[in-house]
């Protein structure tokens, strides 16, 4: 696979990356370890170095199965984990104090099996730390030889501006895909004048894009779609399935699915962008990767742009509790 260099950090990875956060936490039952660890190193064997983990994913769960599968090979891999929450739980509240950046990093390292860190992001900025504070306790971090590099989850222009006046951001991660696309506005722009990579997460809209969604589907109890996210009620489902059938008839025309399409239109944006769909199937795996030797014309990706933008998505992207945290 093809390898892209997040911004100006000098930190190359392959193209796109695996978030491994599906195997453990949000989309249903957590997969079985075995089968997890299957699936990490099959992501490895097709060309994926660049896996993503948090320890509110569970928590600690998932970091654990990187871990494990990672290990083997852990010097041909990069692995991105992320501190933030209080007590690792995202439904506990935020916790970005040095003490506790601190004590997640040593706590992380242990669970990842690794004497570092190569990317540690901040998961969602904390209103009550000054992120100058965060920066610098990571770039002790970094010092220490504990951590590689520092990036930010979801933050704001000004906070990332601040954050890298004080340790240089490698990376930022947030939601990006052809149903959000509000990263265009300033972000990018940002991203691009101060040479940070960008890791969008659910490029592949936590699954609606693949066109496996539709308003009858039911979701495990311990599935957040149903439960979470406004924009997943059945309503709205069904509203934005027109988005859906447009990428359907020119995935058609290029004989490929619609999953490659979306994942091969972010490619094409920037070269410093680096997608992580996740997956808990081989095929789907496998379908994911094919995008990325997937190229798009600049005809057909106006042709997208044009469809797209003529089918207003319905819903919110998040909750209100969880907007409150997104740094905009």
């Amino acid at each position: 696979m093809q390898k892209r260099i997040l911004g100006r950090s000098g930190l190359e990875v392959s193209a796109l990356g695996l978030g491994c956060m599906g195997l453990s936490y949000g989309y249903g039952p957590a997969t079985d370890l075995g089968e997890a660890v299957k699936l990490i190193r099959a992501a490895y064997e097709r060309g994926v170095t660049f896996f993503d983990t948090a320890e509110a994913y569970g928590p600690f769960i998932n970091e654990t199965v990187v871990g494990e599968a990672l290990a083997p090979i852990r010097d041909q891999v990069t692995i991105a984990t992320k501190f933030g929450f209080r007590d690792g739980d995202s439904s506990s509240g935020l916790d970005s104090r040095p003490e506790r950046i601190r004590a997640v990093c040593d706590s992380s390292l242990q669970r990842l099996r690794t004497d570092r860190i190569d990317l540690f992001y901040q998961h969602r900025s904390d209103p009550e730390v000054p992120i100058e504070d965060v920066a610098g306790t990571v770039s002790d971090l970094i010092a220490a030889g504990k951590v590689k590099h520092f990036g930010l989850s979801e933050a704001g222009a000004q906070t990332i501006r601040r954050a890298h006046a004080v340790q240089p951001v490698a990376a930022l991660q947030s939601e990006y895909s052809l149903w959000w696309r509000e990263p265009e506005k300033e972000i990018l722009p940002l991203l691009e004048e101060l040479g940070i990579g960008f890791v969008p997460f659910s490029p592949l809209g936590k699954g609606f894009l693949t066109g496996a969604i539709d308003e009858n589907t039911k979701f495990d109890s311990t599935d957040y779609r149903g439960k979470v996210f406004p924009r997943f009620s059945e309503e709205n489902r069904k509203a934005n399935l027109p988005l859906v059938e447009v990428l359907g008839g020119i995935a058609t025309d290029k004989n490929v699915t619609r999953a490659q399409i979306a994942l091969a239109w972010l490619l094409a944006q920037k070269p410093w962008i680096v997608p992580i769909p996740g997956t808990t199937k081989l095929h789907r795996l496998e379908e994911n990767l094919g995008a990325a030797s997937l190229e798009l014309t600049p005809a057909e990706l106006s042709r997208i742009d044009e469809s797209v933008s003529q089918i207003p998505v319905q819903g919110a992207r998040y909750p209100a509790q969880f907007a409150a945290r997104v740094g905009r």
